[in-house]
């Protein structure tokens, strides 16, 4: 088969797996008693993954260098990257929210490249000089892998936000840092018991608490109710009470998001040290402050104080969700935005 022909057919087949992918994991999302959707999404994750890779080889073996010289080669690489990321969050987290909110992004990247870019910029091309160096695969593909990590921790740092109703809650998970604390027992009572009976005991940490009642054979649900703990008695906080299956899923986001984001930086690290290298050995300089550079560095800072927070301070919950979501918005400007709205040592990714 033409390799061309080959590669027309898995862009488009990338896209339509992708979007009835994004579709199955909504609709599981709608109606979480059919199990089956589950499966289906993770088996539409792993086939789009499959043609993606496909797709990136035989352009590989078509052009003679490595695929990522262009826009269309990067977006592409970037979308197999986040599926990758995906099957990894998902199989550790077994929360099929995960491909409520990363098959979108994914979909959206994958019809940019196919529907939206000319075909002028889908066709390969020969390396610019300053491309032509085994540094292409090294710095190119782990700068690459570091953003599909650092999205799909940022987007379930933007889930966790929107399960929490951007409640600052208290969490019980082990991914808290040192500064943080690790008490697994919750206690949890009903709205009613909380009126009609004295507050129950309660641990206390980091200026929460949370209480516990068993159901007495009525058939009401527990739910779980966060209080704020005062100097002398914990009064209620403001807000609608997250139920026991909520704060479960809000500590498997924050979980997951600070394992895959605490994955994405080194690579994001060793990228930004092998770009300096081979910037030295093209241009004679290891930084040059280029845009690309300059919000690299940015990038790099922004996930950096995410970590320092998590792991020294004992952040955890609402505060780390927002700088994570932050660093969604900075990664985008990063790897497309100083292409799209300015000229650089990079300017081979500029396409105006």
């Amino acid at each position: 088969m033409n390799l061309v022909v080959l590669q027309n057919w898995l862009d488009n087949a990338s896209f339509a797996i992708l979007f009835l992918t994004m579709l199955v994991y909504w609709g599981g999302a709608a109606f979480p008693n059919l199990p089956y959707l589950a499966a289906l999404g993770t088996a539409g994750m792993a086939i789009a993954n499959l043609c993606m890779a496909t797709l990136l080889g035989a352009r590989w073996i078509e052009a003679g260098y490595f695929p990522l010289s262009n826009l269309y080669e990067s977006l592409f690489f970037l979308t197999w990257g986040i599926t990758a990321v995906h099957l990894i969050a998902e199989n550790s987290s077994r929360s099929r929210l995960v491909g409520v909110v990363t098959s979108p992004v994914a979909m959206l990247i994958a019809a940019f490249a196919t529907l939206t870019l000319p075909s002028q910029m889908q066709t390969s091309e020969p390396l610019v000089p300053a491309l032509k160096s085994n540094w292409l695969m090294m710095h190119v593909s782990v700068m690459m892998l570091s953003y599909s990590a650092l999205m799909v921790g940022s987007l379930l740092a933007i889930a966790f936000l929107v399960v929490t109703r951007g409640q600052n809650i208290q969490l019980q998970g082990s991914s808290v840092g040192t500064g943080g604390y690790r008490s697994n027992g919750y206690r949890l009572h009903k709205a009613s018991e909380l009126i009609s009976q004295p507050p129950a005991p309660f641990v206390e940490n980091n200026g929460f608490a949370r209480f516990e009642s068993s159901s007495n054979g009525n058939g009401n649900a527990n739910i779980a109710v966060l209080n704020l703990v005062s100097t002398s008695e914990p009064q209620i906080a403001s807000g609608e009470p997250l139920s026991p299956q909520r704060l479960s899923l809000a500590e498997t986001l924050d979980n997951i998001s600070y394992r895959i984001i605490g994955l994405g930086f080194p690579l994001l690290t060793i990228g930004i040290i092998a770009g300096g290298v081979w910037a030295n050995e093209a241009w004679g300089s290891y930084w040059s402050w280029d845009p690309k550079e300059t919000w690299a560095l940015i990038t790099w800072l922004v996930f950096a104080a995410y970590l320092h927070a998590r792991i020294t301070r004992g952040w955890q919950g609402r505060s780390p969700a927002i700088l994570a979501a932050t660093g969604f918005v900075v990664v985008w400007v990063c790897y497309l935005g100083v292409n799209l709205l300015g000229k650089g040592l990079h300017s081979y990714g500029w396409f105006f």
